[in-house]
């Protein structure tokens, strides 16, 4: 796995993000990124700890920094550009409105379980 998309997904896990997965992109032309990495949380609040999570732990074992954050100040929907990577936080209920999964249905889907 991907150093940046195993780091990232850990960070989400210890923040206690819920049914993380990455969607692989690389097969879909006009994609914007190789790779979606989305999960959800139940509070706006713990959205935007997952960000941050995210954020301070890439940064401290990759030396990392995504190149734009969008929705942190909400905190229904953070996305995190990391190149080829975009993460994707949402609020449960925001993300069963915009199902991005369903959008993706042919990308090959990994979901990751920590314990």
């Amino acid at each position: 796995m991907d150093k940046l998309l195993e780091t990232i997904a850990e960070a989400i896990d210890d923040k206690r993000g819920d049914d993380i997965i990455s969607l692989d992109l690389t097969e879909f032309d006009g994609a914007i990124c190789d790779t979606f990495l989305i999960c959800n949380a139940d509070s706006t609040t713990q959205v935007c700890a997952i960000a941050d999570g995210i954020e301070e732990q890439v940064h401290k074992e990759l030396k990392t920094r995504p190149y734009r954050i969008e929705g942190k100040e909400n905190g229904m929907w953070v996305a995190m550009d990391y190149g080829n990577i975009m993460v994707h936080i949402f609020q449960t209920e925001m993300r069963k409105f915009y199902a991005l999964e369903e959008m993706w249905a042919d990308a090959d889907l990994t979901r990751y379980e920590f314990e």
